[in-house]
């Protein structure tokens, strides 16, 4: 639960959180600045006593995929994802007076954590703005690392207004989350980290959002060896950056929620679309079901829970969509592990759905002595685990000596889920499987 001042922040009419946007002179669309290679050595040196060097290892998941897939897991550092790196970089770059004065930032959440980490870390002021939609744990973590939070905004576009509205009112240093070139430059060392973990490197699949982190990763990795392609992941609710690339310029596109919540930014950043647009080999867009099933693939296999932006490179892997990396020698960074427990569970069982190891279906039986449990029965027979079942008598349309039963069952897999339907179909006239079943239709079809 929330303290009353952050409650305060959240309360208003929309139209009361509307200011004037100023503009961030380190991000502007006039002068987008290209970052070098020497901005990410920098970066490495400096930071390197205040972030983890996290571990990059080959993955179970090679077997499965026919890729060598190395997992870059980086949703061990201290706050759960990559973006300490530029946290880290870009508030040990602060000027002295910058530092008396202190920075501010809008996020929803990982930059929010990264910033007041290392803001108390190293003795300087932190304020966060953060929408009414971000996750309460991550406003309470920062808070706990000393950071001001003040909750504002239906957005992260509101969200920001307000950042820099205090930004100019109180002399913040404003620090954007994805496009500050010290924040890049910070990011980049994971592409360092990684060549240097790595050898003979294929390819680099990164998560794109707001586009910073793989603007320094590419720009680390192609410096280095200039084959190794670089492939962005976005999430097909929030393509920004393939819009920018289609456009030639950072566009502001509409956004729907997704399971990648740390990848939805309606628009990429200047300096970093500028920086990674020439060294992108290709990008990919990816459905919801497969960020689910990348979720369930971590956690079983790699037991490392991942949030779904964190996900999303291994999710283009599984859906098939870079199959032509097969045979190919992969590195996947895992870049985030903030996801609330309340998300994993729901994505857990959208991706046992998906799998075909979490399975619904309503069937019309008998409502004699005996009716629901030959269903029972008959499922028991398959090898089927029944989850829970719910019975439905007064709004079934057929007779009034039917019952409609909703079963949700647990299978081995696909094959297994199949045999079920085959069972049921043959036993019974009136069967649906499904995520949605309406109690109210008369009959069901097969």
């Amino acid at each position: 639960m929330v303290n009353d001042e952050i409650l305060v922040e959240t309360m208003g009419e929309p139209d009361q959180v509307e200011e004037k946007l100023f503009e961030d002179p380190q991000c502007t669309p006039d002068s987008p600045q290209v970052l070098t290679f020497p901005d990410i050595t920098s970066a490495a040196f400096k930071i390197k006593t205040g972030i983890i060097r996290t571990p990059c290892i080959k993955s179970h998941l090679s077997a499965i995929t026919g890729m060598d897939i190395y997992l870059k897991k980086d949703f061990l550092q201290f706050t759960g994802s990559f973006k300490e790196r530029g946290a880290c970089y870009a508030l040990m770059m602060l000027s002295e007076e910058q530092r008396s004065y202190g920075v501010i930032s809008a996020s929803l959440g990982n930059h929010a954590l990264a910033l007041s980490y290392h803001g108390h870390r190293l003795g300087i002021h932190v304020t966060v703005v953060m929408p009414i939609i971000a996750p309460i744990m991550k406003i309470q973590l920062c808070k706990q690392h000393g950071a001001e939070v003040i909750v504002k905004g239906n957005d992260m576009k509101e969200a920001k207004a307000h950042a820099m509205s205090l930004a100019q009112k109180k002399g913040f240093t404003y620090i954007n989350g994805y496009d500050h070139p010290h924040i890049i430059s910070g990011q980049g060392t994971l592409g360092l980290e990684i060549v240097e973990q790595v050898e003979d490197i294929d390819a680099v699949v990164v998560p794109v959002g707001g586009g910073g982190l793989i603007a320094g990763v590419a720009l680390a990795v192609k410096s280095l060896h200039p084959k190794i392609k670089v492939i962005g992941v976005e999430s097909e609710r929030c393509n920004s950056f393939t819009q920018a690339l289609e456009a030639g310029k950072p566009v502001s596109i509409a956004i729907q929620s997704t399971l990648a919540d740390g990848l939805a930014v309606p628009m990429v950043g200047y300096n970093a679309f500028e920086t990674a647009a020439p060294l992108i080999d290709k990008m990919v867009q990816v459905k919801e079901e497969w960020l689910a099933i990348a979720i369930l693939r971590l956690v079983e296999l790699e037991k490392c829970v991942v949030e779904g932006a964190g996900a999303a490179g291994l999710a283009a892997i599984l859906a098939g969509q870079l199959d032509e990396l097969k045979g190919k020698k992969v590195v996947i960074p895992l870049c985030g592990g903030n996801i609330d427990t309340t998300i994993l569970g729901r994505c857990l069982e959208r991706g046992l759905a998906v799998d075909g190891r979490l399975v619904k279906f309503s069937v019309t039986v008998s409502d004699r002595p005996g009716g629901i449990a030959d269903l029972c029965k008959l499922v028991n027979k398959t090898g089927v685990s029944i989850k829970d079942i719910m019975h439905e008598r007064a709004w079934i349309a057929s007779d009034v000596f039917s019952v409609q039963v909703t079963v949700v069952c647990e299978t081995m897999d696909k094959d297994h889920a199949n045999k079920l339907r085959q069972v049921l179909n043959k036993n019974y006239t009136r069967v649906v499987f499904g995520d949605t079943i309406n109690p109210n239709v008369n009959g069901f079809c097969n």
